[in-house]
């Protein structure tokens, strides 16, 4: 059963349990024409790529209330022209969908901080659409926290790549104005997308209830060259309408076990990040977005690596690297760029499928382990389809051109004005010669094993047994622990299971730090996969 953000927050408070331990598995699928023709087919094979995959959504009890189901398109230039809207030509206005209050003076007041914000930085909020939705289908769950949703348009800008970096500043500003006001707590405010490439529609929906929710998405005029989509199964963090996906640039399926560390770690290096693009970040922070999902604050730094000037491939590369170690045969160079920039970003590790956009680019990756499948198709009239799984969408035998499967660590991309299909050799051999990487790190890194103080350390040691038992050290210790690692120069290896007491709970006295464990994520989920 799907609780509300009041009831999480009343429930952590009467108990010890934290919602922060989940974990999800979901589904993800993305349909694109190579060229990038814009149509509706497009968008309605997107929509049944991910109502085939409604199995890898979950439900609450009374079969209406989703965990969340959402589709990233390109602007529908068109569609949007039919509604009376005066836009200026493609590329010169960004648009997208924003949550609000249900109350009306709240509601206000959210537009009032976008508007503000919006014009500070030179730009223009063109108009304010109400967005259909057809409230009727939805749960007794998900209608109780059923946002007020609008479509933002906004002009300004020389061109659309300063326009996009502006929309990009501005909604991390209206973001920053909101969260210090008392909205933050109510979790009703949220921008879901503002760009001049692409615009999501999501909800706390069933794979089966998005195109039904959404009219504009059954329109025919409605049309797009790339439709990535995604069926939450909920469980790292409880449904929420903004933590439905796919988020701005990417579709997560999987978990991301290492998400406290990879949070801490953005926020420490924040005081020294600088973009010559984006400009005074102090405004802009934090990267990434307190109280979302593993996958969301993934899609924020995301985003602000390709905001920042970071091509697709590069950012999703530095974040999600495969491994390099001597065992993977990949060249020296691509070991050098991945050693080089797991200097000042750690892995986001965990085991997903990660399906991506910007508009123009497309592609997936999967993590080191490979343990979220996804499999591609390419049929001879130009159509391209990756998805958590095969058959969801039927093709006939003598249409398919090519098909395969994304393989851990590796990478697929697809330019969509060029009709140009990138793989994960051309892609990463690409990257790791645009800049020296192997000289950088050859000249500047320094090995502790290099490094001596000149002095000599004596091995002999009075007293050793007494000194044993004064300092809580036991023979196992010494010989399990202590003797693998001065020999080898490694961590030694064991099972995960321990059936010691807790130091906290022992009757013996014990060492400072047999009072802590290394903490790590178990995966847990079902071999759905």
């Amino acid at each position: 059963m799907s609780l509300s953000p009041r009831q999480i927050d009343e429930a952590e408070q009467r108990t010890l349990y934290s919602f922060d331990n989940e974990h999800d598995a979901c589904g993800v699928g993305l349909v694109l024409n190579l060229y990038g023709e814009k149509s509706h087919e497009i968008v309605e094979k997107g929509l049944q790529v991910l109502e085939n995959m409604v199995h890898r959504g979950a439900e609450s009890a009374d079969n209406k209330t989703g965990d969340g189901a959402g589709i990233l398109v390109q602007i529908p230039h068109e569609f949007i022209l039919l509604q009376g809207i005066p836009v200026p030509a493609k590329g010169r206005y960004g648009t997208g969908l924003v949550f609000l209050p249900k109350d009306e003076n709240k509601a206000t007041l959210c537009l009032n901080v976008i508007r503000e914000n919006i014009e500070k930085e030179g730009l223009n909020l063109l108009a304010v659409r109400d967005v259909p939705a057809n409230s009727e289908i939805l749960g007794q769950i998900s209608a109780s926290n059923e946002p007020l949703i609008k479509q933002l348009f906004v002009t300004g800008g020389a061109n659309q790549s300063e326009l996009e970096h502006k929309l990009y500043i501005v909604r991390k500003k209206i973001e920053g104005a909101i969260a210090k006001s008392n909205l933050a707590k109510e979790r009703s405010f949220y921008i879901v997308t503002l760009s001049t490439r692409q615009m999501v529609y999501k909800g706390m929906l069933t794979s089966l209830q998005l195109r039904e929710y959404y009219p504009d998405l059954s329109d025919s005029n409605f049309t797009s060259g790339i439709a990535l989509v995604h069926s939450r199964f909920s469980t790292n963090t409880f449904p929420t309408w903004d933590l439905a996906q796919p988020f701005r640039m990417l579709g997560h399926n999987g978990e991301i076990n290492t998400i406290r560390g990879n949070r801490f770690w953005m926020e420490a290096r924040e005081s020294v990040l600088k973009s010559d693009l984006l400009g005074d970040l102090k405004e802009l922070m934090p990267v990434v977005q307190p109280g979302m999902s593993d996958s969301a604050s993934l899609d924020n730094v995301l985003e602000f690596l390709v905001m920042s000037g970071k091509s697709l491939p590069h950012a999703m590369a530095m974040l999600v690297p495969e491994s390099w170690n001597s065992k993977n045969p990949i060249s020296d160079n691509l070991k050098a760029f991945y050693e080089y920039h797991s200097i000042f970003m750690e892995p986001w590790d965990g085991p997903a499928t990660l399906l991506f956009s910007d508009g123009r680019y497309a592609g997936g990756m999967l993590d080191r382990n490979g343990l979220r499948p996804a499999r591609y198709l390419i049929t001879h009239d130009d159509l391209m389809i990756i998805a958590s799984e095969t058959g969801t969408i039927p093709i006939e035998a003598p249409r398919i051109k090519e098909k395969g499967r994304l393989k851990p660590g590796k990478m697929i991309m697809i330019d969509t004005e060029r009709g140009e299909i990138y793989y994960d050799r051309e892609l990463k051999e690409g990257l790791a010669k645009a800049f020296p990487y192997k000289e950088w790190l050859d000249k500047n890194r320094i090995s502790l094993e290099e490094i001596s103080s000149g002095r000599s350390v004596k091995t002999e040691c009075p007293d050793y047994e007494k000194k044993l038992t004064a300092f809580g050290y036991s023979t196992e210790d010494i010989e399990r622990l202590m003797i693998p690692m001065a020999e080898a120069g490694q961590e030694p290896v064991s099972s995960m299971g321990n059936d010691v007491a807790l130091s906290v709970f022992s009757s013996k006295p014990q060492r400072l730090f047999n009072y802590f464990r290394q903490q790590f994520a178990q995966v847990t989920n079902p071999p759905i996969d």
